[in-house]
Parts: structure tokens; sequence; C-alpha cells
């Protein structure tokens, strides 16, 4: 048998295998350098500008201002809804207490009539000894019973208007579930627009920030100082006027709060609300019922203690003070201050009183 020979294998020339294998070491790199650049980090989006900043955070603590303005009116509704509720369940109470009461008596007296009830009242009249003293008895007893017909019907009159407050009762209580869910609703939507408000305010630098938080403040001339020393530079036009001016110039510097009334933080209806309060008149809770609660009044003849309403929505609020300023609690982060009220969009004025 012929022996079986393991083939030669051939090799390159030189010249062709170099050639080779700088073909395989390119192709390497080549895929190294693909295979990096499909996981490579994108490159970070550049900082927006400081005014583009500034701009989203006005309009998302404005869409907050609207939200807080509903929260506060969802809450002002749940709040009637549970006293109401309240109210009407003490009454059913009160009134359940009455007719069982009137029950107890009808059992008393039925018990009364079953024991005595067994003779024929003939009968009773030849037996008794005193027929005057029976006549006088039986007398008495008709009237007594005339009395009790009256306290049945006004027993099935009580039980029928138990029923009815309770039914009122229950649809109080459903009506207060409603704004219950409301009021989470929007306070929901509050804490959404403040959260993103604050992350585009972490953009900018700490200066800017400040700047931010300080732009509208008004500086405290002489007529301030004077206003705060109990002296306002523009006289009110009546002592409750100018005793919600007094208030609202004391709250200076107290810090925002969403849903807060004073008398140690506000939000912007709050404060023209606890002001007015101060001065014995009860304000409405937000700023679309507050616009509506006295006479609307045009901008040329504002008065100390006037409210003034911005934003085509009336979403905020201030009291007017004289000389084209008003005392107002901004937003978030801007304590209550003085500013011009021509710095946001004017959308009227009313005159409380």
């Amino acid at each position: 048998m012929a022996a079986h020979r393991k083939p030669r294998q051939r090799t390159l020339p030189g010249t062709a295998a170099r050639f080779s294998a700088t073909l395989a070491l390119a192709g390497a790199a080549t895929a190294t350098a693909f295979e990096g650049a499909g996981h490579a980090a994108p490159a970070p989006a550049p900082a927006p500008a400081p005014d583009v900043v500034r701009a989203g955070a006005d309009r998302l603590y404005r869409e907050a201002e609207e939200a807080t303005e509903k929260y506060n009116g969802a809450k002002e509704k749940a709040d009637r809804a549970r006293r109401q509720a309240e109210e009407l369940r003490d009454e059913a109470a009160r009134r359940t207490e009455r007719l069982n009461a009137s029950r107890n008596a009808l059992g008393s007296f039925a018990t009364a009539q079953y024991r005595a009830g067994g003779l024929d009242p003939a009968l009773r009249l030849v037996l008794d000894s005193d027929p005057s003293r029976y006549l006088a008895g039986a007398e008495l007893t008709e009237r007594v019973g005339d009395r009790q017909a009256a306290t049945v019907a006004a027993v099935h009159r009580q039980m029928r208007e138990l029923e009815q407050v309770r039914a009122e009762a229950g649809e109080r209580l459903a009506v207060l579930e409603e704004q219950r869910t409301r009021v989470e609703r929007h306070r929901a939507a509050v804490r959404e627009k403040l959260a993103a408000a604050e992350a585009l305010l972490a953009r900018l630098s700490a200066e800017e920030r400040a700047a931010y938080a300080g732009r509208g403040d008004v500086p405290a001339d002489r007529a301030d100082r004077d206003a705060l020393r109990g002296a306002p530079a523009v006289a009110a036009p009546n002592p409750r006027a100018a005793q919600a001016v007094a208030y609202a110039y004391g709250a200076l510097g107290k810090p925002y709060v969403w849903g807060a009334t004073g008398p140690s933080a506000f939000d912007c209806s709050g404060l023209t609300q606890a002001a007015w309060r101060s001065a014995g008149v009860a304000l409405p809770r937000t700023t679309y019922t507050q616009i509506n609660a006295g006479q609307r009044v045009p901008r040329s003849q504002l008065a100390p203690g006037d409210l003034v309403f911005f934003y085509s929505g009336v979403s905020h609020v201030g009291l007017y003070i004289g000389g084209g300023r008003m005392i107002h609690a901004p937003r978030p982060g801007a304590p209550v201050r003085i500013a011009p009220i021509d710095q946001m969009p004017y959308a009227g004025a009313t005159r409380v009183a």
C-alpha cells in the first residue's frame, strides 16, 4: 500500500504575507473603532441660557399658582361639605333620640290599654261602685286617646323627617368625597409644577438664583418706612381699608406657602383674605371668587385696600397700597413684598369696602 503523505502547506511570499497581515490588522482596528462608536456616550447638551431658565421657571410658577387657586377652591368646598355633613349627622342623632322617646311613650300607652281594655264599657259602668267617677274617667280616656293619636302622627312625621336628614347627610358626604378627590389632584399638580421649577432653577449659578429670588423687590423708601410705623404714604378711603393695608404691611417678609392664610405664611389670595379679615370683612378664598367680592373699579381710580388681579385667568392677586404699587405674596422662595402693579399682566381690580 502506498503511504499517505501529509499535504504540504504553501507559504505566501514575503511581500504577500506582509500585505495580508496589514489587511487583518486594519480590519481589526476598524471593527474596534465601530464598536467603540456604537457605545460612546452622547455629548452633553449645552446648558440653557439664564433667560430661558428664568422664563421657564416663571411659567411653571404661574401654572403652580393656578393649580394652587384651584386647590384652595376645592378645599374650601370640601371643608364646607364636611361641616354640613357633621351638622346633619348631629341633627339626625337629635331626631333619633326624640323619635325613640316618642316610641317608648307609645309603647307604654299601648301596654296600659291592652291590660285595661278587656271589659265592655257598659259592663264596666254597671260594675263600678261610683258611676260618676267612671264617666269622668271615660271622658279623660277619650281625650287621652285623641292625644295619643296625635302622638302617633307625630312619630310618623319624625320618621319621615329623619330619613330626609339622613339622605341629605349622605349627599353631603358624597360631595365631600368628590371634593377630596379634587383637592388631591390639584395638590399633586402644584407639587409637580413646583418641583419642575426648582429643577430648572438649579441650573442657574448661586448669584443668578439670588437675583431671580429678589427680582421685583421694591426698595423701602421713606414713605414705606413711615407706613411700617403706621402712617401709610397714601391715605386709605375708609378705616377698614386702612386696617387691611396696615395688616399687609405687617406681613412684609413673611414666606409664601401655597394654601396658607396666615398669620406666619401666605399665598396670594390667602394674604388678601387675611388682610381684610383683620378689618372685619370676610372674603372668599380664591382669586376667582375674590374678584367678584366687591365693586369693580378702573385702574385710574385705584385706592389703597383695593384688590388688584393679574393674568388672563385671574390667577394672582395683590393689595393695592397707592402710588402704582401693591403688597403681594409672589411665589415660593419670594416672601411677601412690595411690587409695582405693572410687573405682571393687569386683569382688573375690585373695591371691597
